[in-house]
């Protein structure tokens, strides 16, 4: 309806390398993503090509070690490739922002010989990730898990059901946190189970209402058996792993919440300049014109959030408590900024003709993933005033 193209992100980068390395994102996104977004949104495709063509493009391991086929970048860099993948397609970005997550406990806590045995296909190699931590009864209680894992001479084997796993069912390996021990936080334990292991099957996706295009499913392992240097860490720590893993997945979810945030709002803009009423462009009157200041406010309060978050993480200093405060922040403001792009479309907005109520329908899944902003709200609190005295 507007002639008026969005404007890029104006964006603090380290290096030459991480400039040219957003312009080749911001061209594969304009290229290969964003054209088909909408109708594959519509049909629940899922974009498999995309991202074999990211593999090979070197976009999904971006923050790990280029000695295992990573990209060598930072936090800072990395987060803003996933923020420009999620503008263009959510169901990309939080897929890349899975897998990092997915890919994190062997890149971690793994031995020598485990990464050099998984990595490289994992970081380059086409392969496709999911991590598995919670189940139908255990969610923002992650502690009480039940899967299962009994070790049988050098192997273990895994019972249980996991759930609400983004790419269950067609992920070609699995991060899957198992109870080993006693009840509790101190009796998980990690393992990477390779997504053709005879016992493992993914069920009917979730009917969601937004993200069709990323299959969102319970995994049930039914006496899966892997070989115990499929352990990733010690007997016992894996729930010490998954909540590091975490705090890193959560600034990915707050980077995704803002590209799709810059998203609606770039359609909000271009509608508004380009619909004509009285006479004038809807983007004159004062009220849409005070909506458009808040919503661009938000969106770049929340992008100095989370990467004011990366920059402590790659400076090797404590980083959760910010990244529950970006993850809690971000979050919430896609929420907001994507119902204002309705309302701002009026009429429009509220049809599949405009993407607007397609970004509104997204953000709000943003709010729940890697810990409810219920649960961000908890852990920000005792950082600031101290654990709960009960």
């Amino acid at each position: 309806m507007s002639d008026r193209d969005p404007q890029p992100v104006e964006r603090q980068l380290p290096t030459d390398e991480a400039r040219d390395l957003l312009a080749l994102v911001r061209e594969i996104a304009r290229r290969e993503i964003e054209p088909k977004a909408a109708e594959e949104e519509d049909t629940g495709r899922f974009p498999r090509e995309v991202f074999t063509l990211l593999s090979g493009s070197g976009l999904l391991g971006l923050p790990y070690d280029s000695e295992y086929g990573g990209g060598d970048q930072p936090y800072e860099v990395y987060l803003q490739v996933l923020e420009e993948l999620a503008a263009a397609r959510l169901t990309v970005g939080l897929g890349v922002s899975v897998h990092t997550l997915a890919s994190y406990a062997l890149a971690a806590y793994g031995t020598k010989q485990q990464q050099v045995e998984h990595l490289p296909a994992m970081l380059g190699g086409g392969l496709l990730g999911a991590y598995c931590l919670s189940e139908p009864a255990s969610g923002s209680d992650a502690a009480s898990l039940r899967t299962r894992a009994v070790r049988d001479g050098d192997s273990w084997v895994i019972n249980g059901t996991k759930a609400w796993i983004t790419h269950g069912g067609i992920a070609d390996f699995y991060t899957v946190m198992a109870r080993t021990g006693a009840e509790g936080s101190h009796g998980i334990t990690a393992f990477l189970v390779p997504g053709d292991a005879e016992g493992l099957s993914g069920a009917v996706p979730e009917k969601k209402m937004g993200m069709k295009g990323s299959p969102t499913a319970q995994v049930h392992f039914d006496d899966v058996r892997v070989s115990d240097d499929r352990r990733l860490g010690e007997e016992g720590q894996g729930f010490a792993i998954a909540l590091s893993a975490l705090d890193s997945g959560r600034l990915g979810i707050a980077a995704c919440a803002i590209g799709v945030a810059q998203a609606a709002l770039d359609e909000a803009v271009g509608y508004a300049t380009g619909r004509r009423q009285f006479g004038h462009p809807i983007s004159d009157f004062q009220g849409l014109r005070f909506m458009i200041a808040d919503m661009a406010t938000q969106i770049e309060a929340g992008r100095a959030l989370y990467l004011a978050a990366a920059r402590l993480r790659d400076a090797g200093r404590p980083f959760a408590k910010q990244a529950a405060m970006a993850k809690l922040h971000c979050t919430d403001t896609a929420m907001k900024v994507t119902t204002d792009a309705v309302q701002i479309l009026g009429g429009y907005g509220y049809t599949a003709d405009f993407p607007a109520e397609r970004y509104m329908r997204e953000a709000k899944v943003l709010q729940i993933v890697e810990g409810t902003n219920q649960i961000q709200r908890m852990v920000i609190a005792r950082h600031v005033a101290g654990p709960e005295s009960r």
